[in-house]
């Protein structure tokens, strides 16, 4: 769906983001009552059919507050120590506040490896749809205590717009301590303006945005630009804004200007399109038979085994594939829950028999038609 300018009570699938300095007092420990206003306007979407995913920072923070460390850990082992310590505050509040209304959580921590490998991506992807169908809150955070610098995301804004793309969100609500993005760094210069709606891949955001001066976060309002370029990739629109304002999330998907408003170029569809068919690399080919052509072309269903005639390729779970008709004109490209040989195993087979011909099943699509667009 299209998030237009103003129009986010339209949105049926959103992510918020909760900084370290809002969710720790500045780092003094975990602000309750705020928490606790946070959840309350979340669980109000809830109810209204809306899907929520949090991604919270804090938890290093949490552990700095819990371990009585003045200054942020530097080293890598004592950041980690810190943050398995905050982790535990940190989730357990929230499953105390969401369980108020009746809701369950559930604890997701990822690293880049699991979003960056394909097959993880799509694992990682099918939890979380899962959870959001069985009416959960996810609340996801950066795997601080296993994560090294090579697999680190850098910040939990980045995370956040990853998780926009990996469950199809139509909005991105990054609460800071900040009202949203100035024309310049406000502490500096009075005559700073807040900028009330730009459009994501505007060249004039890097001059506007500065760096975090909390010193407890990783993130800064530069990051927060970089988080929303990267939403506005999957079509979602990205509202920056004070994590202190009354009602802030319920006001801004009920239509109020409050905070930046930065907006994608493309409609969710189209930039997903461009996505599976620009910019990955194709692995492999399925030709289908006529029934499975004319279902991709006019129902718009998945791609089911039993419409398959030949598997080419070599490709694992989660790369894209080609999808051709018996002339050899390609009809759609997708990302498959299996992989070459296990595909040609269970071609032109109905998903009752997976289980007798792999021994197992994962899927009962070959490609699911999230993961799938014609061409």
């Amino acid at each position: 769906m299209t998030v237009s300018r103003n129009n986010f009570s339209k949105a049926r699938r959103i992510v918020v983001k909760i900084g370290s300095s809002l969710l720790t007092k500045g780092g003094r420990g975990l602000d309750q009552s705020a928490i606790e206003k946070w959840v309350e306007q979340m669980a109000e979407l809830k109810l209204q059919g809306v899907d929520v995913v949090l991604v919270s920072s804090g938890s290093v923070a949490e552990g700095m507050a819990r371990l009585s460390l003045k200054e942020r850990p530097r080293t890598l082992h004592e950041l980690q120590a810190a943050a398995s310590v905050g982790q535990m505050g940190l989730i357990r509040t929230f499953e105390n506040h969401f369980q108020k209304h009746n809701l369950h959580t559930a604890q997701v921590l990822l690293t880049h490896d699991d979003l960056s490998d394909r097959k993880r991506y799509l694992n990682a992807r099918s939890t979380l749809i899962t959870l959001l169908q069985f009416g959960v809150v996810p609340v996801i955070n950066e795997n601080d205590v296993v994560a090294t610098d090579e697999i680190r995301f850098g910040d939990n804004d980045t995370l956040a717009a990853l998780v926009v793309n990996l469950v199809e969100a139509d909005l991105l609500i990054i609460l800071t301590d900040q009202n949203g993005l100035y024309s310049c760094d406000p502490g500096l210069d009075h005559n700073a303006e807040l900028i009330s709606y730009i459009n994501a891949t505007d060249p004039r955001l890097e001059k506007m945005a500065g760096s975090s001066r909390s010193g407890l976060g990783r993130g800064g309002m530069f990051t927060k630009v970089r988080a929303a370029r990267l939403a506005a990739r999957s079509g979602a629109a990205t509202v920056i804004a004070s994590g202190k304002a009354e009602k802030v999330i319920s006001e801004i998907l009920s239509g109020s200007e409050i905070g930046t408003h930065l907006l994608p170029d493309m409609a969710p569809l189209a930039a997903r399109k461009q996505w599976l068919a620009g910019q990955l690399q194709i692995k492999g080919q399925l030709t289908l038979d006529r029934g499975a052509v004319n279902v991709l072309k006019t129902s718009g269903k998945s791609l089911l085994a039993v419409g398959v005639k030949s598997v080419s390729g070599d490709f694992i779970r989660g790369e894209l594939v080609s999808c051709h008709d018996e002339s050899g004109n390609e009809i759609a490209r997708g990302l498959v829950n299996y992989s070459a040989e296990e595909a040609k195993k269970i071609a032109g087979l109905p998903s009752a028999d997976f289980e007798k011909a792999l021994g197992y099943c994962d899927d009962a699509e070959l490609i699911h038609r999230d993961n799938m667009v014609l061409v």
